[in-house]
């Protein structure tokens, strides 16, 4: 990771402040991470929009301007040559659609973790990780805000099989997360900086290959706790396209509920 100027680090805080919105592309679900894991020497590159539905003034505290859309862009490299044992590592570029081009913050991920059945028959996939990392640094803004949330987390899932001639009803995964007491505060400044993960997601076979489905939900009482809803459509091979809806639930911290779009792209 390059060296923090000053200037990017203040810019990092305001920058956050104004979207509410808080991310970092880890492999993930809709919002929460996943247990799925890049494969050894693959790139993955993520481009998201989180595109405001409604309102003004939640995040700004400004009731005349509305709240800012957030753009995230972020490569992803898949890091250990094993098959039963895979590593990413990445980082992220934030922006808001009102922030000068050069003055936005930037943040790391990486994850370690194990595909279903692995470790023995009929093992979970398990993940363990940490995204939005970096400098957590607080300033004096309304909300008061701060830069690195430094989120660890822990993941299980499993997928449940197709039993009698029915289908399989898809993967479930579960979780719990925690973070930065000075970057996750609750609606009364105080920390809340932990939580349940938890996501079903299926890859929709009666409909198209090309169709997945996805609900995650990420717990907490802070700017990041939120249900999220979503569909994929592979338009090639190594391209596809998530179109989401994530409804917020602290709205005071993290704005009005966003539309997103997210373009995942890999190169073997």
């Amino acid at each position: 990771m390059r060296k923090f100027t000053k200037r990017l680090i203040s810019a990092m805080a305001l920058t956050i402040a104004a979207s509410g919105v808080a991310l970092a592309t880890p492999s993930t679900q809709i919002w929460i991470p996943s247990t799925d894991v890049q494969d050894f020497n693959t790139f993955h590159l993520g481009i998201d929009n989180y595109i405001r539905a409604s309102g003004v003034g939640k995040a700004t505290g400004d009731p005349t301007r509305r709240d800012p859309n957030v753009y995230d862009i972020g490569p992803v490299y898949g890091f250990l040559p094993f098959a039963k044992l895979k590593g990413e590592i990445g980082f992220d570029y934030l922006g808001t659609s009102t922030e000068p081009n050069d003055n936005h913050p930037w943040s790391a991920n990486l994850k370690i973790g194990t595909p279903e059945d692995s470790l023995f028959k009929y093992s979970p996939a398990i993940a363990i990780g940490g995204y939005n990392l970096g400098p957590s640094l607080s300033k004096s803004v309304a909300p008061a805000v701060v830069s690195g949330q430094n989120i660890l987390y822990g993941l299980v899932a499993k997928t449940v099989p197709a039993v009698g001639g029915l289908p399989s009803l898809g993967r479930l995964s579960v979780g719990y997360y925690g973070g930065a007491e000075r970057a996750l505060v609750g609606t009364s400044g105080n920390p809340e900086n932990h939580g349940l993960l938890a996501s079903w997601d299926r890859s929709m076979t009666e409909i198209s290959d090309k169709l997945w489905m996805a609900v995650d939900y990420q717990g907490g009482k802070n700017v990041d706790s939120s249900v999220n809803f979503g569909a994929s459509w592979n338009f090639a091979k190594n391209v596809s396209v998530i179109f989401g809806y994530d409804v917020y639930l602290y709205k005071s911290l993290a704005g009005n509920n966003t539309f997103n779009t997210q373009l995942d792209i890999n190169f073997p």
